[in-house]
């Protein structure tokens, strides 16, 4: 049964305002429902706290605060948020409802962006972000699920919920670490201060997701996804996909710096450089709308120098600074406290639930610390002070309450989860069969394009690491590799088609042909232009390496002669007995005609000995027809050489040439006399 009829605000109208139409996300902190706004008569998407969450002061304290920070926001680049109030058990956020798909989706029907696009859109994602760093504002969980696309191909950043005043940013609690792992900043990490360089550093992780299709850092668990942005840097994204310019890779390795004083200072900063490399690349991104305008100076830039000659891994970080020890031992992760964020239909489900189309390091996650702090309130020891003490009791009811609490806040946190079993690379059957075994439903069977998994196995799961017990799961099944349209290069140069190629997410490979074109034209590509391929399949590159060896079939014998005298080649003659062609005829090559001719090269050709030798049948007396149909027969072609006094069908053969023997396919010439009757004598 669909779960949106058994919703108790599904056709509800709350707060005597919003008609509440269809729910279209669920995460771990909200559910997102469509809704109408009857006073403004607007579509709207309303952002309602869990009823559990909703008793808690300090979530009620922040789903507030949520909405008063992100109203002050009202930028192109934004999703706005309208209003905020409460219908009894029910918090809620009205905010602009946006129709389209979230980066994330286009980016895995896509498999990865050219430079230039992916460019683009970053500039609107820090347009976005830079409103909000103006305004104090630090998103926090920066990541393509929170960016949407419109049909006409505008960009707006979404979810604020773990969005906090840099102002107030020292008010957040203490060993609650709130974000997603693959875009987590080390000091979010660590537990030190975060700003707008902590935007920049996510941002920075998305930038190299859009180039490379992947993601920096995976890991079984979220703990070791966050360990390795403490303690290793980003790789460089040409090193994943050649052809990337250098340009571009340094302003990812500047936005992901793990000391945040290296990176740009805000949004802003790093749109600038943006729009600068961008105007450097120059190629169109196939992308509307998504730009901003005008390039504006960078300025003092020390993070990033574009015309210095690129870095080794030695140079291009600090040997110290934020991030380079251990990761706190004592973190620990519990998963499905995200909030619930954009997705498709303009809205999806962020972290811990919700589309679920994403691996574990890519949900929202709340990780806590734990504090080991010890008594120290005076000399005399803890019990000698309270094992008498008439403040006994009141201490015994404050641990029952904070026990039940913990167990109260353990159930919402992690009891309540169980992990998903690991289905990738099994069969359907076997993964429902996993899947049903651990007490989860199989909702759907997927497909999902991949460019690692072959075709028909299964990918994952949807959602995947944890999950609410009993809840239903999607089975992601390959549905074979990203296809890509082969462009036309015939006439380009090689570098310009090798772009062209991997613009189109293929690899290119090059031969040389021969042909009677200028030596390095591109001839055209192999599968041809316009042609749908696998992008995990090459594409070869047919390049004029030289003049192509002629087509000698046919030929006689001295047709190859002279022309391998005339080009320094060596020829090598072999003869063949079974050929109907006629004596010294080439009958085949090797190599083929039309291939490369390299200097002093053996040529192999294949020379007729002639037609075998068969006996000619004696056709003296036989009518003209009879005499025609026993030649026929033995391999011969009959003529009539004379017909005497007429052209009758039944007149005798007295003679004929040759006789004996003859090459069979020879022409045996008959000597004719009018015939007497129906056949009979002379």
């Amino acid at each position: 049964m669909d779960d949106t009829l058994a919703d108790p605000l599904a056709g509800r109208l709350l707060d005597g305002r919003y008609a509440v139409t269809t729910r279209i996300a669920h995460g771990g902190m909200a559910t997102v429902y469509l809704a109408l706004d009857t006073r403004l008569d607007r579509q709207v998407a309303l952002k309602v706290m869990h009823a559990e969450l909703a008793r808690d002061d300090e979530f009620v304290r922040r789903f507030i605060g949520e909405a008063k920070s992100v109203a002050r926001l009202s930028h192109q680049n934004v999703v706005a948020v309208f209003d905020q109030g409460a219908d009894g058990p029910f918090l809620y956020l009205a905010m602009e409802y946006v129709p389209g798909r979230t980066l994330k989706e286009v980016l895995r029907e896509r498999g990865r962006f050219t430079p230039a696009a992916a460019l683009d859109i970053m500039t609107g994602v820090l347009d976005g972000l830079a409103a909000a760093h103006t305004s104090g504002i630090v998103h926090r969980d920066v990541k393509p699920e929170n960016v949407l696309l419109t049909a006409d191909g505008r960009l707006k950043v979404a979810d604020f919920g773990l969005a906090r005043a840099q102002a107030a940013a020292g008010h957040t609690r203490t060993g609650l670490l709130i974000g997603t792992v693959a875009y987590l900043p080390p000091e979010q990490v660590t537990g030190e201060a975060t700003g707008p360089r902590s935007d920049v550093y996510s941002a920075g992780v998305m930038l190299f997701e859009l180039l490379t299709g992947r993601q920096p850092f995976t890991a079984d668990t979220p703990i070791a996804v966050a360990y390795q942005h403490v303690n290793r840097d980003v790789p460089v994204p040409s090193s994943l996909v050649p052809g990337i310019p250098p340009a571009v890779d340094q302003l990812v390795l500047a936005a992901t710096s793990r000391d945040p004083a290296l990176r740009p200072a805000d949004a802003s900063e790093f749109a600038r450089a943006v729009r600068r490399v961008r105007e450097g690349v120059g190629e169109p991104s196939g992308l509307t709308g998504v730009m901003g305008v005008g390039v504006q100076g960078l300025g003092e830039a020390p993070w990033l120098d574009l015309d210095r000659p690129w870095r080794d891994d030695a140079t291009a970080r600090p040997a110290g600074g934020p991030g380079t020890g251990p990761l706190n031992p004592s973190l620990s992760v519990a998963a499905g406290f995200g909030s619930a964020g954009f997705g498709a239909g303009g809205f999806g489900a962020g972290a811990g639930g919700g589309d679920g189309q994403d691996p574990l390091s890519s949900r929202t996650l709340v990780v806590h610390r734990e504090q080991g702090g010890q008594y120290s309130g005076g000399r005399e020891p803890f019990l000698q002070r309270w094992l008498f003490s008439p403040r006994l009791a009141v201490v015994a009811l404050i641990v029952a309450l904070g026990v039940g609490l913990g167990l109260g806040g353990w159930w919402l946190t992690a009891g309540r989860y169980a992990s998903i079993p690991d289905v990738a690379d099994a069969s359907v059957s076997q993964a429902r069969t996993a899947l049903t075994l651990d007490g989860f439903k199989v909702a759907r069977v997927s497909p999902e394009h991949s460019n690692a998994v072959a075709k028909g196995a299964v990918i994952g799961t949807s959602p995947s690491g944890r999950a609410a017990k009993g809840s239903a799961v999607t089975i992601l099944v390959s549905s074979g590799p990203f296809t890509s349209v082969v462009p036309k290069v015939s006439g380009d140069a090689l570098g310009a088609a090798e772009a062209a190629l991997r613009g189109a997410h293929l690899t290119p490979t090059v031969q040389k042909v021969g042909s009677n074109s200028p030596v390095g034209t591109v001839l055209g590509t192999k599968p041809s232009a316009g042609t749908t391929w696998p992008q995990t399949k090459p594409v070869t590159i047919q390049v004029a390496g030289g003049p192509p060896i002629p087509d000698f079939s046919g030929q006689p014998v001295q047709a190859a002669e002279q022309w391998a005298s005339a080009h320094d080649a060596k020829l090598q003659t072999q003869q063949s007995q079974n050929s109907d062609q006629p004596n010294g005829t080439i009958i085949a090559q090797e190599p083929a005609a039309g291939s490369l001719y390299k200097q002093g090269e053996t040529v192999v050709v294949t020379v007729s000995s002639g037609p075998a030798e068969v006996n000619v049948p004696y056709v003296i007396g036989m009518s003209v027809q009879q005499a025609t149909q026993a030649l026929q027969a033995a391999g011969f072609k009959a003529q009539v050489q004379s017909f005497g006094l007429g052209n009758n069908p039944n007149a005798r053969v007295w003679d004929y040439s040759p006789v004996g023997t003859a090459p069979r396919g020879s022409v045996i010439m008959l000597d004719v006399l009018p015939g007497v009757g129906n056949g009979g004598g002379f």
